[in-house]
């Protein structure tokens, strides 16, 4: 599994709770596609508490993407909703909490939009 993935997602699941996910509940199932593998990384939201496993289970949100696309978001070098709309990502499910938990994701250093904000609290939080 790529590096940039592995770390994002894993962290996540040792925060137990994001406090940008407090009003937010659901499930979202990444499915990472390289041929005829498919890694799945499947994510449990309960108004905030998150958990992760690597669970093929059925989920309010299935995002389907490539692991290298995937890696370069979880990374902040490219923008997730910017993938979907150019048709890199498909969604199929409910897209309100991709887009909430989209606001995770780290944006490239030169972003300026709703991101930006976001990765300056999560540097704040790793100084601490």
């Amino acid at each position: 599994m790529a590096d940039a993935t592995t770390r994002f997602l894993e962290d996540l699941d040792r925060r137990e709770y994001e406090p940008l996910l407090a009003k937010s509940s659901g499930s979202l199932r990444l499915d990472l596609h390289e041929g005829a593998q498919t890694t799945h990384w499947l994510l449990r939201i309960d108004r905030g508490r998150v958990r992760v496993s690597q669970d093929d289970r059925e989920a309010d949100t299935v995002v389907g993407v490539s692991p290298a696309l995937f890696e370069d978001i979880a990374a902040g070098r490219e923008g997730g909703v910017a993938a979907m709309l150019r048709g890199d990502v498909t969604v199929t499910g409910d897209l309100r909490l991709l887009l909430q938990v989209e606001r995770l994701f780290p944006s490239h250093p030169d972003a300026r939009g709703p991101n930006s904000p976001y990765r300056r609290m999560r540097a704040e939080r790793e100084v601490q």
